[in-house]
């Protein structure tokens, strides 16, 4: 078994592959940086932390959570597994343990996605043993559990759809949701595109319409993937300025990474005629794999990926 920069550099040294290789970058590994849990986070929240081995965030955690408390609007967009997810967790529970009356509104694209962090926050709260409750309202949600979780509090988990069919119409029966909430979380927002990103703008200028009509006013804390232009895109979507927190700030660590472009071998040159990328994507896999290195190849198609399987 190989490891993956002796493979790398195995491959840099084979002419045959080097001659189709378009660019080759590598981008060096970078040590974390970090800084001290801030004064507001609840202290039972912090013992829980610290049983999960999380002693202290990553600077742009810290730098994005401060940047709340200060009262601003908070976009993230930096790079996956950065922890982003606790830039929202940690304040949020920490005022709603604060104020049992206080509300929180979390918008995923997915009900998956929604589901999955629904488990993630229930199980921080109890380990943290928070008087916070935590709900998922979406089209499955059974209808006996519609009313309770209407005159619940804590902290409701739902996507745009829903909330544009299924709560802001019947706000009435939402009033404690609309007049207490505090923090309005917006997950994904770089799926938030064309015609669907303008229906969910729509959606939160509503929503928003409806936190002045009931007396609330909250903040927004919204994560992205790392795009060009993720604190413009944020102000468009909410209409609402914010403070950017992106790659420039973030303080996780990152191993050694290596961005090869590849173009398969021409195999008529008459024609100027290349070998087929999916057949180039195989054999770059079965090259990996071979020395047992975890592997992912995306496409553009299912059928391609039960092709290349």
């Amino acid at each position: 078994m190989s490891t993956l920069p002796a493979l790398l550099d195995h491959l840099r040294a084979n002419r045959d592959f080097v001659a189709n290789v378009v660019a080759w970058e590598r981008i060096p590994a970078r040590p974390g940086r970090y800084a001290p849990l801030p004064d507001s986070v609840d202290p039972r929240l912090a013992a829980a932390l610290r049983e999960r081995d999380i002693d202290q965030l990553y600077s742009h955690q810290a730098a994005a959570i401060e940047a709340v408390e200060r009262g601003q609007n908070v976009v993230v967009a930096t790079a996956t597994a950065s922890g982003k997810s606790l830039v929202y967790t940690l304040p949020v529970l920490s005022r709603l343990a604060a104020d049992p009356a206080a509300r929180a509104l979390y918008l995923f694209p997915t009900k998956a996605l929604a589901h999955d962090q629904e488990a993630e926050t229930a199980a921080i709260i109890a380990a943290a043993r928070l008087p916070v409750a935590v709900h998922t309202y979406d089209g499955d949600t059974p209808r006996g559990k519609r009313s309770s979780i209407r005159a619940g509090g804590g902290i409701l988990i739902t996507n745009p759809d829903m909330l544009h069919a299924g709560i802001l119409p019947f706000h009435p029966s939402w009033r404690s949701l609309f007049g207490r909430l505090e923090y309005v979380v917006v997950d994904e927002i770089h799926t938030y595109r064309g015609v669907f990103g303008s229906h969910v703008a729509n959606v939160l200028r509503r929503l928003q319409r409806l936190c002045r009509f009931y007396g609330s006013d909250p903040l927004f804390i919204c994560a992205s993937a790392t795009i060009a232009n993720p604190r413009e895109h944020a102000e468009r979507l909410i209409e609402r300025s914010f403070m950017l927190v992106d790659e420039s700030h973030n303080g996780a660590p990152q191993g050694r990474k290596d961005f090869i472009l590849y173009n398969p071998p021409i195999i008529d040159e008459e024609l100027g005629l290349r070998s087929s990328t999916v057949l180039a994507a195989k054999d770059a896999a079965l090259t990996f794999l071979a020395q047992d290195i975890q592997t992912i190849v995306f496409a553009r198609a299912r059928q391609t990926v039960e092709l290349l399987l």
